[in-house]
């Protein structure tokens, strides 16, 4: 039995998106085409609920931008590259997650010193490069953030050589989660200062926390979008598969071959097919 034919505005109340967003979605590659009728009419299936769905959860995981190019990309791309994207936006967010929590013992350990730069040990300084690695930023990032008053480097050899204390080191983390918040410049240098000067985390605190659940929030997003993205991919590689499995007629034979979602007709059966549209 044969799936029941959804219309344009099927789909959008299904998905809670509008008719003119299910066209936008479908004419930038998100979702699979839509079947034409004799007369020019749309036809939708279940897999395409699901495809919204998933772009729903990709977005709010990720960002719209991103979530796109995730879902044209599996247009073209295999189930070992649907898997590896998706495995990648969880480790991005993991990532996320564990910087936040550095600046969390960061603040606590501005908190501690009061502002203080402790002595320098050797081994608890950093250099710009390591500290830059350390922070998943550019070395020209701290530069422009020493320019700004959001750091200070420890000490500066004869030779401009910049090495960073723990405290400052502390600092740096703070600011890569303030900034990764959405916190402007001016914004951020005044959280520091009134760390600085009176050592009150309370309101660096509540930003670092608000973060953490924002991230969460993305975090789960992103598992809800899997489930729909697995229902995906394994219709489009159902679709391929029964594709591959129709035998590829004579020229001259008047019946068209199988199409795909895409589509293209198989060369041959044992060539190798992608998990396209």
């Amino acid at each position: 039995m044969s799936e029941r034919s959804l219309r344009t505005s099927d789909v959008a109340r299904a998905s809670g998106y509008s008719v003119q967003q299910v066209r936008d979605l479908e004419r930038l590659g998100v979702l699979p085409p839509a079947a034409r009728s004799a007369n020019g009419y749309r036809g939708y299936a279940a897999v395409h609920v699901r495809a919204l769905h998933a772009y729903r959860g990709l977005a709010r995981a990720m960002g719209p931008v991103d979530a796109r190019r995730l879902l044209v990309e599996l247009g073209t791309g295999t189930l070992a590259d649907a898997a590896a994207a998706v495995g990648a936006a969880h480790v991005r967010l993991a990532r996320e997650r564990e910087e936040v929590l550095r600046a969390q013992q960061a603040l606590r350990t501005i908190g501690d010193e009061a502002g203080d730069d402790p002595p320098d040990h050797g081994g608890d300084a950093m250099t710009i490069t390591e500290l830059a690695e350390a922070l998943g930023v550019r070395t020209s990032t701290l530069r422009f953030w020493e320019d700004e008053g959001l750091l200070t480097p420890a000490r500066v050899t004869s030779l401009r050589a910049r090495r960073y204390g723990s405290g400052a080191i502390a600092a740096a983390r703070i600011v890569v989660a303030l900034r990764g918040a959405g916190h402007g410049i001016p914004a951020v240098r005044e959280i520091l200062s009134t760390l600085r000067q009176s050592g009150g985390p309370d309101a660096t605190s509540r930003v670092l926390r608000e973060r953490l659940d924002r991230i969460a929030e993305r975090t789960v997003a992103l598992l809800r979008a899997g489930s729909d993205l697995a229902a995906v991919v394994a219709h489009r590689a159902d679709a391929v598969h029964r594709t591959v499995q129709s035998p590829v007629l004579p020229a001259d034979d008047a019946t068209p071959a199988p199409r795909s979602w895409a589509g293209g007709v198989p060369e041959t059966k044992e060539a190798p097919v992608p998990l396209s549209w």
